[in-house]
């Protein structure tokens, strides 16, 4: 793999992984059309690694103040911490991703299952159309948000769910306040993110997929993942998620009928 490739599989990365399209579903259909036998997932952690990047730089200063609190101990209650309710929502993501990891894995070579979950997707994003004015006013996340936001995150391995529109709308259908539940899903990303790495490192993929491509490709998703960040909670912050849904519909159907055809 070169190194345009990787980059514009970054920009493709920077894109989708804010936006809720399915950054994984993308990644998937892209590289089958740059004739990759299989799924390079190393290459994706490392692209995630530059949104991260995006991530820590966008929410600099939820990160200081989490850094702050982790200095003090709060018992788990609704006044709880940010840092905690991040730590509790990891939880679940992470015994998601380390008990069913090899079966996950396998269905990042399915593009059909891709295509189709690229439609759930749509139906996900959607479904923030239908609740109700004035349900988003939860200022604190709590314990059971937290759970079932973590868990949304977990099920989001599934090539195809959008991480960011199954975890935003989850917050969302518990009440919290836009912009909250938009800093919670993707602060909660920061140690999945670094969790799917660390079990992707390994020698014999860096040899084969080399370290210049991989730096580039993580530095095009770090620039291109932060301009899609602002776009994105300008849009949570008015209501506009559903706005996704078309997209992710028609992809999903056009992804499944060119595997079938």
């Amino acid at each position: 793999m070169n190194i345009a490739e990787t980059i514009f599989l970054g920009v493709v990365q920077g894109l989708t992984e804010f936006l809720p399209v399915s950054s994984s579903g993308h990644l998937v259909f892209f590289q089958n059309l740059l004739g990759l036998k299989g799924p390079e997932l190393l290459l994706d952690c490392s692209l995630h690694l530059g949104t991260l990047l995006a991530v820590c730089i966008y929410f600099r200063h939820d990160l200081k103040k989490m850094a702050g609190e982790i200095r003090r101990f709060h018992l788990i209650d609704s006044s709880s911490p940010l840092f905690l309710w991040v730590l509790i929502g990891t939880l679940p993501t992470g015994f998601i991703g380390l008990v069913f990891k090899s079966p996950l894995e396998r269905l990042f070579g399915a593009t059909t299952i891709v295509g189709l979950m690229l439609i759930v997707t749509g139906f996900i994003v959607g479904s923030t159309r239908l609740i109700p004015k004035g349900h988003e006013a939860n200022t604190r996340i709590g314990l059971l948000t937290a759970l079932a936001v973590g868990t949304a995150q977990g099920l989001a391995i599934v090539p195809g769910i959008s991480r960011s529109g199954a975890t935003i709308a989850c917050g969302l259908l518990f009440g919290l306040e836009r912009d909250l539940a938009g800093r919670f899903s993707f602060l909660l990303s920061i140690p999945a993110i670094i969790g799917a790495l660390a079990l992707q490192l390994n020698v014999q993929a860096f040899e084969r997929i080399g370290l210049a491509p991989l730096f580039f490709g993580f530095v095009s998703s770090a620039l291109v993942g932060l301009v899609a960040l602002r776009v994105l909670m300008g849009m949570v912050r008015r209501g506009h998620l559903y706005y996704f849904a078309p997209y992710c519909w028609a992809i999903g159907l056009i992804v499944v009928f060119a595997h079938l055809v």
